[in-house]
């Protein structure tokens, strides 16, 4: 028998001062039973750091012809094509054919996967956003990972703070370059 997703449930004060964007988020996210902890937390900031009108996780976290997280706009045309980890550059190709713009968050060795990526044939690679989430500071929010959560994310300078209670965890995203791009 397989195992089913686990629901977890976020409310999240969201600060981020980058984009002047401030709001309350209530998620339900689904993790997928093959899912790390560090995967699902770098879901749920994805869809924080790239939150706009139209933005949703997509039905299945593995489907090929789907983004983890995709923005549409009001006609359901898909605006932003974001996805989570490392993805192979055939799914990255395909994105940005479907996709003005493709963001990529990755829990992962960030240059690798740019390298990586920079020696493939990708379509618009160069237009491509990467973005390294902070690992060790990524690891120190998974180990408080509960089924409910309720924390504040503020942004500044793509500095991230999360307050749990009266505990503050500070890491940093930064871009990374895919193969020569700025």
């Amino acid at each position: 028998m397989a195992l089913g997703a686990t629901i977890y449930v976020f409310k999240i004060d969201l600060a981020d001062s980058d984009r002047g964007v401030y709001q309350p988020l209530e998620l339900r996210v689904a993790r997928h039973p093959s899912e790390t902890e560090e995967h699902l937390l770098t879901r749920v900031l994805a869809y924080c750091l790239e939150y706009d009108e139209g933005i949703a996780f997509s039905n299945g976290l593995f489907e090929a012809d789907q983004p983890a997280i995709a923005v549409r706009d009001l006609t359901g045309v898909l605006r932003v094509w974001i996805d989570i980890g490392a993805p192979e550059a055939a799914r990255l190709h395909r994105a940005a054919k479907l996709a003005p713009r493709v963001v990529i968050y990755t829990n992962k060795d960030a240059v690798q996967l740019a390298a990586r990526l920079g020696a493939e044939r990708i379509h618009r690679v160069e237009a491509m956003e990467l973005y390294a989430v902070d690992r060790e500071w990524l690891a120190s929010f998974a180990a408080r990972l509960a089924r409910r959560m309720e924390f504040t994310l503020t942004v500044a300078e793509r500095h991230l703070y999360v307050s749990l209670g009266e505990e503050t965890l500070a890491g940093v995203i930064e871009r990374v370059p895919i193969g020569g791009s700025s």
